[in-house]
């Protein structure tokens, strides 16, 4: 959590605080192969050198990157969790709870899907 700090310092709301703290430490514990980044002020997690997810706060929601293609594939399982997505991120609102089951397939998915890949994004 280190990398993540002086970012999550920057957060003057401290319910979203918490709460990215809480998301980027749960994705640490799951999984800790995964390398911690800071890029374009946005906490990520990258395999390989190739990046995986990352969030960013905006005032009304948490926004989750699993790229393009893990928003496509599961946009059905977003709109059931509760959450909207546009082509590129899903929005978790401050006031509803994380779908770590959600989150732990994204993740899982886009590992899996990358795992060839020598590029940074797809």
């Amino acid at each position: 959590m280190e990398t993540f700090a002086e970012y999550l310092d920057s957060l003057t709301e401290p319910e979203q605080r918490d709460r990215v703290e809480e998301v980027l430490t749960w994705v640490e514990n799951e999984f800790p192969q995964l390398k911690e980044r800071v890029g374009w002020n946005q906490p990520m997690f990258l395999d390989h050198g190739t990046y995986i997810i990352g969030f960013s706060v905006a005032k009304n929601h948490m926004a989750v990157s699993p790229e393009k293609e893990g928003i496509e594939h599961f946009s059905e399982a977003i709109k059931a969790a509760g959450y909207d997505h546009t082509r590129m991120l899903m929005r978790i609102p401050w006031t509803k709870p994380v779908d770590y089951e959600l989150l732990r397939e994204m993740i899982s998915f886009n590992i899996e899907d990358k795992k060839d890949y020598t590029t940074f994004w797809r």
